[in-house]
């Protein structure tokens, strides 16, 4: 019974795992050259809001049955667009970064669903653009790469082709005027005001807790062989990255703002957001560094020769071996004292002292032939209980063997041996008798014995 309650929970956590839409707050995909004057840079932004009538109501009459999609892209040509990347780029520079986004292309789609017991609306907006200006020295050795740029954020409404793609109230202002008037002037406005192109934590978030590798294939010697990036030739690419939980970044968790509504009946509000996430790479071997509070990267082609680093950043691989080393020592260190343990133990005999034991023949002659077996006993009975034979015990509690009765003249008898060989032998021995005519044991071999001499 237990096996099929486990069975049936597990297979609906995957039902509802294999049937839930991630629901990402804000994304960072970005891939910095140094060498070049421009990189490309992609900022996804994603929130679901929740309108929830556990008792429906008028909020639910109006909502119910409906399904719709906004969606639309512009380009840098579109007013909004461009009135979008001014808002980014005074932001950029708030934050003392000197990059610039020079070209910029935006995507949103909104999705409202009813049902019977809330309805959902999707939004996302997705920027793709060009970054410039990042480079801030470059000489033979080193060139200085601006990090600041990163959070990508404004609290402006943006509105492109009428559609008002950064405050989330607004699409239901604008698309279902009733429903907008149950959360106006209510907390639920302020949850639906929390504007979505935000990406300031991952700002926030400084770059020396991001989990940092970087991949050496552009300088390997056979890298060409395999259709490599001409971008990444003779360069190693450093990548940082961000968005799961871990001693540095702390427990990432999604965010959730609610509020609740009371008119006819009680609404409720729900804002879900999970953690902000980060992907930023450079081409060439990125050292951290803070310039007039703005974190920046030292980028040279190659690392330094006795630089060697793991996920974590700045976690040495010496000390990986140091604790392996550690481990080691402390494994011979065991045996070795396990050794001196053993040693230290009683050695030699360690059951009963054989100058205690007496030996005694139990063979005899049989028709000439004379064996030599043999057992040991105890010259005592001293300390006997501690090492008799368990089974012994066992045996003296059964009852004794049932034996048939010789006969008088079979216990007298025995098997008569010849006289000439002056011995005689007992019929449990009979394959070995000899038996003359005088002998009347009852036994088989002895009576055959009888007849072929008579």
């Amino acid at each position: 019974m237990s096996r099929a309650v486990i069975m049936s929970v597990l297979l609906a956590t995957l039902i509802v795992v294999g049937t839930s839409t991630p629901v990402w707050a804000a994304q960072l995909d970005a891939r910095i050259n140094p060498n070049a004057e421009t990189s490309p840079f992609k900022m996804n932004y994603q929130k679901t809001v929740f309108i929830e009538y556990p008792n429906g109501g008028n909020l639910f009459d109006e909502l119910k049955g409906k399904e719709w999609t906004v969606s639309g892209t512009a380009d840098s040509s579109n007013p909004g667009v461009k009135a979008l990347m001014e808002e980014l780029n005074r932001g950029i520079a708030n934050d003392g970064s000197q990059a610039q986004i020079s070209d910029l292309n935006v995507s949103y789609d909104f999705h409202l669903k009813a049902r019977n017991i809330n309805t959902s609306i999707d939004y996302r907006v997705i920027l793709q653009g060009t970054l410039s200006d990042y480079v801030i020295t470059k000489d033979s050795q080193r060139t200085l790469v601006d990090l600041g740029w990163r959070g990508l954020t404004t609290d402006k409404e943006i509105n492109i082709d009428g559609i008002e793609i950064n405050i989330p109230i607004n699409i239901l202002r604008d698309h279902e005027p009733e429903a907008y008037t149950f959360f106006a002037g209510t907390e639920a406005e302020e949850v639906l005001g929390k504007h979505l192109i935000n990406a300031d934590f991952i700002l926030e978030q400084p770059l020396t807790n991001w989990h940092f590798l970087f991949d050496p294939t552009g300088i390997n010697v056979d890298a060409g062989t395999f259709g490599l990036n001409e971008e990444i030739a003779g360069f190693v690419v450093s990548t940082w990255t961000m968005g799961e939980s871990s001693i540095r970044e702390g427990r990432q968790v999604e965010r959730v703002f609610e509020a609740e509504v009371m008119a006819d009946q009680l609404y409720i509000v729900r804002s879900v957001q999970s953690s902000d996430q980060g992907n930023l790479a450079t081409i060439g071997f990125g050292a951290l560094d803070v310039l007039d509070e703005v974190e920046i990267a030292g980028v040279t082609p190659t690392p330094p020769e006795d630089f060697m680093t793991t996920s974590t950043g700045d976690f040495p691989v010496m000390i990986v071996y140091g604790m392996a080393g550690l481990a080691a020592v402390a494994g011979i260190a065991f045996f070795f004292v396990s050794s001196r343990s053993l040693k230290n133990e009683q050695q030699g005999q360690q059951g009963i002292d054989p100058n205690r034991l007496v030996g005694y023949q139990t063979s005899a002659s049989s028709g000439g032939y004379q064996t030599n077996r043999g057992e040991a006993q105890l010259k005592d009975d001293q300390d006997y209980q501690q090492t008799r034979n368990v089974y012994e015990a066992e045996q003296s509690q059964s009852p004794p063997p049932q034996t048939t009765p010789s006969t008088q003249d079979e216990a007298a008898c025995g098997c008569a041996a010849s006289l000439e060989m002056g011995s005689e032998c007992d019929c449990a021995m009979q394959g070995a008798c000899l038996c003359d005519g005088t002998c009347k044991c009852g036994a088989d071999i002895c009576k055959e014995q009888v007849s072929s001499m008579s």
